[in-house]
């Protein structure tokens, strides 16, 4: 079952964001990715976005740089958890994104991760924790993961 949508403004956008769909899939969670502009496309942003409960998504992640306004736009048109990726683009470096997708009013949350392909992955392993809520063969991983993370900071 697809338990996380990724949704992205642009085909540009993939090469960053299948980083995070690889994570998801070694997390044991399967996700679907989307192209799908808020500003080229909003019927169908809303229609995906608004949808995506009752086809068994628990998790929002969406890429956006510039404007940067896809992972509002999701936030709005579903109460699902969002979490935001600001991708790099324009003359910025980033900034832009970040900006636009941290700054979102009250009641309408959107968690964001770092810039670019860092933040890629960060979403996909913040995606596993909240999926590991409720499924514990995804924390058992995501905790393996964590223990590896300390043994390769070990110094030899």
């Amino acid at each position: 079952m697809i338990e996380v949508g990724i949704v992205v403004g642009s085909k540009s956008d993939l090469p960053v964001m299948e980083k995070c769909a690889e994570i998801l899939t070694q997390m044991g969670v399967e996700s679907e990715t989307r192209v799908l502009s808020a500003h080229r496309a909003p019927a169908l942003m809303s229609e995906w976005a608004r949808g995506a409960r009752e086809r068994g998504i628990k998790v929002i992640i969406a890429g956006a740089g510039m404007a940067a306004h896809l992972p509002g736009a999701a936030a709005a048109w579903s109460t699902l958890p969002v979490i935001g990726v600001p991708l790099v683009s324009g003359d910025l470096g980033g900034m832009d994104s970040l900006l636009a997708i941290v700054q979102m009013p009250p009641g309408v949350p959107v968690a964001t991760v770092a810039v670019g392909e860092p933040g890629a992955k960060n979403a996909a392993y913040l995606a596993a924790q909240i999926i590991g809520l409720s499924r514990p063969e995804v924390a058992e991983k995501y905790q393996q993961l964590r223990e590896g993370f300390v043994e390769a900071a070990k110094a030899p």
